[in-house]
């Protein structure tokens, strides 16, 4: 007969014991615990001082325009120490002189050496109207500098120093590759305090800001100051993923939220900079918009994307390549549009004369068309200069149809409305506020052009075809391509009433 093992009955309850007290230990140390991945570097004395020499001061000085006003020698005794005290104030004469007309004013900036021999990148707005640059680095040397090139659209300056020595340099990374919550650390002059050092992490990516057509900016919460304007936003290999720009602001200080132009927008402008001392970005020659839920109901997307060409430029690229006014740009040169303000920087990006295969949305068909692409000019413009139709139809009354009522255009409405010549269509002479949502923005003196990429030239023809879509029941909402008084066109989808 065999025994069982048997524990005494304090041993087993000592056993209970330490088994709960290890229960317990095991849960305060999984609750002040953090996982590896949530914790920052340790340190990033090494990476900063080894990064520092590269990042330098820029300083500018310009001749500011200030009041004439005239002032008048005091009547002071010969001899008064304050006759002389006057007398250097007013310099030019003792009685009826005026000030000078102009003073130096002075600012600082960051910036950073990107060549050994003396490429220094800033931000244009840190040298704007600048009459002196002089770029200070980190061990108190000055070197006057010139600009190489400037571009104001994604603000970068390439500036050039002539140093005795080899400088230091830091190179571009791949900011592409940049995810939200990956450390990033910006050196500046935030304040006139050279060489400051500070962390965060990318707190957004993609951002834009409306500060000009290509805004594609990094955000992230590394303290960014006035001052820091031009500096380099590095990744934690060492290297520039962004040239620190812009921060949101209400005292001008950081409060967490600063913006930094991309290391991938940036260096194909400097190449060209460098190389041309101008930009020479590619032009497609059309005036776009968004495509609104609603718009890609009306036109047959099964979800909004794409970019909406809302008019075409007259011996443009895209009127060559027969793009037309209706087409909704899905992919141009093989990369696809996600949304409309991509296509600006996809097209911007993309060589003056290289054909590319632009694939669009035409009547619910994708098409692709064949481009040669033209060279974007400063000056050039989306205004359309269309010759007026002299044959434009005219009915004898107004209509009324989506709570909007129409009327040919003639000659007295163009002078009610100040409708320029070129502009052709239908006139909307009233708007029913309770049938248009007041975000359309549709108002009295807007033309109608077209209704369902379909030309329109009178006011039954825009009836009809909108009681055409209503009977057919297929369709939640109707595209207007509409122009205002200036011949600007924009397209606007209105929900279609089902036909009782």
């Amino acid at each position: 007969m065999t025994k069982s093992a048997v524990i005494p009955h304090s041993r087993a309850r000592m056993a209970r014991y330490t088994l709960a007290l290890m229960g317990i230990l095991s849960l305060i140390l999984l609750a002040f615990a953090r996982p590896a991945a949530a914790e920052g570097p340790k340190s990033v004395a090494d990476l900063a001082d080894r990064l520092t020499g590269a990042v330098v001061n820029i300083s500018t000085s310009q001749k500011v325009a200030v009041s004439g006003r005239n002032f008048q020698m005091p009547d002071l005794p010969e001899g008064s120490p304050f006759r002389d005290f006057f007398r250097d104030l007013i310099p030019d004469g003792e009685n009826g002189n005026k000030r000078p007309r102009s003073r130096r004013s002075n600012s600082l900036g960051s910036g950073f050496v990107i060549d050994p021999k003396g490429i220094v990148i800033t931000n244009n707005h840190v040298i704007a109207d600048a009459d002196e640059i002089t770029v200070v680095f980190s061990d108190g040397e000055k070197l006057d500098a010139e600009v190489i090139g400037r571009d104001s659209k994604t603000d970068i300056a390439v500036l050039k120093v002539k140093p005795e020595k080899s400088l230091q340099s830091v190179q571009f990374g791949d900011s592409a590759g940049l995810r939200v919550g990956d450390w990033v650390m910006a050196i500046g002059n935030p304040f006139g305090l050279g060489g400051s050092v500070t962390l965060g992490i990318v707190s957004a990516i993609k951002r834009d800001i409306n500060s000009g057509p290509y805004d594609d900016f990094i955000q992230t919460d590394a303290a960014i100051n006035r001052g820091n304007s031009g500096g380099p936003l590095f990744d934690m290999d060492g290297n520039v993923v962004g040239i620190n720009t812009a921060i949101i602001s209400p005292s001008g200080g950081s409060i967490g939220i600063g913006f930094a132009v991309p290391a991938a927008t940036a260096t194909g402008v400097i190449e060209q900079l460098i190389e041309f001392g101008e930009t020479r970005r590619g032009w497609l020659g059309v005036r776009i918009q968004s495509v609104t839920d609603e718009i890609a109901e009306g036109l047959g997307l099964k979800k909004a994307r794409g970019a909406l060409v809302s008019e075409v430029t007259p011996k443009g690229p895209a009127e060559a390549g027969d793009v037309k006014a209706g087409d909704v740009i899905l992919k141009f040169d093989g990369k696809d549009v996600p949304e409309m303000r991509d296509l600006p920087r996809i097209v911007a990006d993309t060589a003056a004369g290289k054909e590319v295969d632009v694939v669009v949305l035409r009547k619910g068909e994708e098409v692709t068309l064949k481009v040669e692409i033209g060279r974007l000019e400063e000056k050039k413009t989306a205004s359309l200069n269309a010759e007026p139709d002299e044959k434009m139809k005219e009915e004898a009354k107004e209509q009324t149809v989506l709570g909007l009522t129409l009327a040919p255009l003639d000659g007295d409405l163009r002078k009610r409305f100040k409708i320029e010549d070129k502009v052709q269509g239908i006139v909307v002479t009233g708007v029913d506020d309770e049938v248009v949502p007041e975000e359309k923005r549709i108002k009295a003196g807007d033309v109608i052009i077209e209704v369902d990429q379909q030309e329109v030239t009178s006011a039954g023809e825009v009836v009809d075809l909108v009681k055409r879509l209503q009977e057919a029941g297929n369709r939640k909402t109707v595209i207007l391509r509409l122009a205002n008084a200036k011949g600007e066109h924009r397209f606007v989808a209105l929900k279609l009433k089902p036909k009782k």
